[in-house]
């Protein structure tokens, strides 16, 4: 690990001391010793400290969470140490995406470990916002080369986004300024890979509102020639008033909206209105991808703004286009999963996004929610989809066995040893493991396994050598491993190094516009075993799902 610029923030001297000299002893720079989010601050604006070491209860009467909320918006990744470890506190502290946890008391292992992990999740999370920020160039790029019209040009480039800044509704025009002119294009996602596109009439139609009446509705909007988001609360605030964007969010349930205002030439702004059904489905993370974007989409727009069909500098009135746009193959890398409720579109995203990288993964959520199904999409998505993909289920092994399972042992290491076994991770080498329930492994097995995500290397039991290996680790679990932290019962390092790039699994009670598809799927699989024709379920009989 590359020695770093760290600020320590602790009100406490003693231990800001000792941490001070864990730190030093191993090669890190500490830039200063704050006890006070006001002295944090001003420190931050003078050493500009790539790492920030956070305790939770300072001197004055803001804490460490709340230095938390302004350490994201800065992007300055920090560790919480604390001797507050309740689940309360956890709760609080998890808001803020911290990049580790050290409970005290501690010791110098125990920051030096934690420090470690944080850098590494650092690095995966700017090395990814970099792959990022270069596919989206090149997909800019091949979008502007094709024939296609504004219309469709706009609609990818929104496909292209929807991986990294989710909605349910994209919105995209200028800043109404009069009556006489109105432009409004918008995309409802109604598929995985299928958006509705509502032009001008056909905004008209949805809403009943006369071009001119929308016109006026648009004046009303609020903008903003900052990017900015506003969750449920802040969004009901916002839209008290009548305007455009109050009847779009209202026509489809819409509880947060991200403004992302892009200059178009002509001192022209062109502002793409985001929307989701989730009342926090936007984060201060999103604000920095798009100041990471933000050149790349100037660039698009200032080009597709200009094209001889914009509606945006003709003067065309009334210009919409009336299809539903779809997978070009027809296919998705999602069939056999059911469902298109705004939830499951959402896993299916965050797969998209994680599925090429080799950043860990971890998917949470209840038994029979589909997380193996999600597991298995990420590796065939991912660029090892041609290397194996080792399912190993931790609940069902015995805790005797566990450690030959996993890493294998050579033959004659314990009486039964009859013959060299190779163990999971050997087997997965250069492809994907799949650790199912990793939240029942005993401690002792999460401390090897750690050190095998750290180290990159195995032995086998009774081995005198150690075997490099290069696994991609995808885990699951039913439990809630933040209160499994809190009680003592899953390794905190652990669940850092493993929860890199989370996804939560919702159950189908929250994804209920689901179930008529669901049901009608299981209608005609036993359909077909029973050798009768049964051709739907009657709309009354799913009214009371």
């Amino acid at each position: 690990m590359d020695n770093k610029r760290i600020l320590i923030v602790e009100d406490e001297f003693i231990i800001a001391d000792v941490l001070a000299n864990i730190l030093r002893s191993s090669g890190h720079y500490v830039c200063g010793i704050a006890d006070s989010v006001k002295e944090a601050l001003e420190l931050i604006t003078e050493f500009k400290p790539e790492f920030v070491l956070l305790d939770i209860y300072l001197k004055g009467k803001l804490t460490g969470i709340d230095l938390a909320h302004r350490l994201s918006e800065m992007n300055i990744p920090f560790i919480y140490i604390s001797a507050n470890s309740n689940q309360k506190v956890l709760d609080a502290a998890k808001t803020t995406n911290p990049y580790g946890f050290v409970i005290k008391p501690f010791r110098d292992k125990d920051v030096l470990t934690a420090l470690d992990i944080a850098v590494y999740r650092h690095g995966q999370l700017l090395e990814n916002g970099s792959t990022k920020t270069a596919q989206l160039q090149k997909k800019a790029a091949e979008i502007l080369a094709k024939g296609q019209s504004w219309e469709l040009k706009m609609l990818q480039i929104a496909k292209v986004l929807q991986p990294l800044l989710p909605f349910e509704y994209l919105s995209i025009g200028l800043k109404q300024e009069e009556t006489n002119a109105f432009y409004e294009l918008g995309f409802n996602r109604v598929g995985f890979d299928e958006y509705q596109v509502i032009g001008v009439n056909e905004l008209m139609v949805i809403t009943r509102h006369k071009q001119l009446e929308l016109a006026g509705l648009k004046l009303n909007d609020p903008n903003s020639d900052m990017t900015t988001w506003y969750d449920g609360n802040e969004l009901d605030e916002l839209l008290r008033t009548p305007s455009l964007k109050r009847i779009i969010t209202d026509t489809y349930h819409l509880h947060s909206h991200l403004c992302w205002p892009i200059a178009a030439g002509d001192e022209k702004l062109v502002y793409f209105n985001f929307y989701s059904r989730r009342s926090d489905a936007y984060q201060a993370d999103h604000l920095l991808l798009c100041e990471k974007f933000q050149p790349v989409l100037n660039s698009f727009v200032e080009k597709v703004y200009r094209l001889p069909d914009s509606p945006l500098v003709s003067e065309t009135r009334n210009y919409s286009i009336k299809n539903h746009s779809q997978r070009a193959d027809g296919v998705s890398p999602f069939q056999g999963i059911i469902g298109n409720s705004h939830l499951l579109l959402t896993v299916f995203d965050q797969v998209m996004q994680v599925a090429r990288a080799d950043t860990s993964v971890l998917i949470l959520g209840e038994s029979g929610t589909g997380k193996e199904k999600i597991a298995e999409r990420i590796h065939s998505l991912s660029l090892r989809k041609d290397k194996p993909f080792i399912r190993i289920n931790c609940a069902a092994l015995p805790t005797s066995l566990i450690d030959s399972e996993l890493f294998g042992h050579e033959k004659g290491a314990f009486t039964g040893a009859h013959e060299r076994k190779i163990g999971k991770f050997e087997q997965a080498h250069t492809g994907t493991i799949f650790l199912d329930e990793i939240g029942e492994l005993p401690l002792e097995s999460q401390s090897k396994l750690l050190r095998v995500l750290q180290e990159k290397e195995i032995e086998r039991i009774g081995g005198r050598t150690t075997i490099k290996t290069d696994v991609r680790i995808i885990a699951a679990t039913n439990r809630d491993l933040t209160k499994e932290v809190a009680e003592g019962r899953f390794r905190l390092d652990l669940f850092y190094r493993i929860n890199v790039f989370p996804i939560v699994m919702p159950p189908l009670r929250e994804r209920k516009e689901d179930l008529a598809d669901l049901a009608n799927h299981f209608l005609n699989i036993y359909s077909r075993k029973i050798g009768k024709t049964v051709r739907a379920i009657t709309p009354q009989v799913l009214e009371k799902a």
